[in-house]
C-alpha cells in the first residue's frame, strides 16, 4: 500500500471553516475562515479550489479526512456531508479524526511533556466538550459534555500541571484558580494541523465506510422554537 498518500483535510468543528491538501505527508494548500456560520458558503468553495489545485500539479487524493466531533452539529454536518460527498465522487478512502484529537495534537509540542492536555470546545452555557491527554496523546480521561464548577479538574490539577484550551477553555478561567492550571489562548481545530494524525490514520488503514458514517455529535441536537410573535 502507497503509504505516502494525498490527503484532503476539511475541519468545521467549530466556528472556523477550513480545507487543506497534504502531498506525501507535507501541505500544499490551505484554505481557512474564521468568520461564523461561514461553513454552508465557503467550504464548497475551498473543497473546489483544493481540488482544482490537485488537478493542476498531477496529485491524486487517495484520502478524505474530516473532523469528526464533538463540536457544533451544523458545522459538523455540512463538513462530514461535504466529506462523504468527495470521497464518493473522486473514489477515495474517508478518513474521520475526533475533533478533540485533533486538537490536543496541536498543542502536544507546545507544552511540558508532565503537562496534561484538555481541549475544550464550546458547548454553550457553562458546558463544554472535553477530554483529557497526557504529552504522548494517550486518553487520561474520555471524551465527556462536561459542566464547568470551581472544583472541576480539582484531582488533576492538584497532582499535575493540566493545560486547558480551545474555544470553551474560557469558562474554566473565569472559575478555576489553581497553581497548576495553564490557560492558552483560543485554539481551533484547524484542517492544517490535521496532516501527521491524517497520515498516520492512512497507514493503519482506519477507514470509515463512506455510505453509513455519522459524525459524533455527542449530544442530540435540540432545536429552539422560535418565540410567538404579539400581533
Amino acid at each position: 500500500m502507497n503509504t505516502n498518500s494525498n490527503i484532503l483535510h476539511i475541519e468545521t468543528a467549530t466556528q472556523v471553516c477550513s480545507c487543506a491538501l497534504s502531498c506525501l505527508g507535507e501541505l500544499v494548500f490551505n484554505r481557512e475562515s474564521h468568520t461564523a456560520q461561514s461553513h454552508a458558503t465557503l467550504l464548497g468553495v475551498f473543497t473546489e479550489e483544493a481540488i482544482k489545485f490537485a488537478s493542476k500539479n498531477n496529485i491524486t487524493i487517495e484520502a478524505i479526512a474530516v473532523s469528526s466531533g464533538p463540536g457544533s452539529y451544523t458545522g459538523l454536518r455540512i463538513g462530514v456531508s461535504e466529506a462523504k460527498g468527495l470521497a464518493y465522487g473522486l473514489g477515495s478512502k474517508l478518513i474521520a479524526l475526533p475533533t478533540l484529537d485533533i486538537m490536543a495534537w496541536t498543542m502536544s509540542k507546545r507544552v511540558d511533556k508532565d503537562t496534561l492536555l484538555c481541549p475544550m470546545i464550546d458547548a454553550r452555557r457553562m458546558e463544554v466538550y472535553t477530554s483529557v491527554y497526557d504529552s504522548s496523546l494517550n486518553i487520561i480521561q474520555p471524551t465527556t459534555a462536561k459542566i464547568i464548577e470551581e472544583n472541576s479538574f480539582e484531582s488533576l490539577l492538584s497532582k499535575h500541571k493540566v493545560a486547558f484550551f480551545g474555544d470553551g477553555a474560557f469558562k474554566c478561567k473565569e472559575l478555576i484558580n489553581h497553581p497548576n492550571a495553564i490557560f492558552i489562548d483560543v485554539v481551533y481545530p484547524l484542517a492544517s494541523n490535521m496532516v501527521d494524525i491524517s497520515l498516520k490514520a492512512y497507514k493503519k488503514e482506519q477507514f470509515e465506510n463512506v455510505a453509513y458514517f455519522e459524525p459524533f455529535y455527542l449530544k442530540d441536537f435540540v432545536a429552539t422554537k422560535p418565540k410567538n410573535k404579539i400581533l
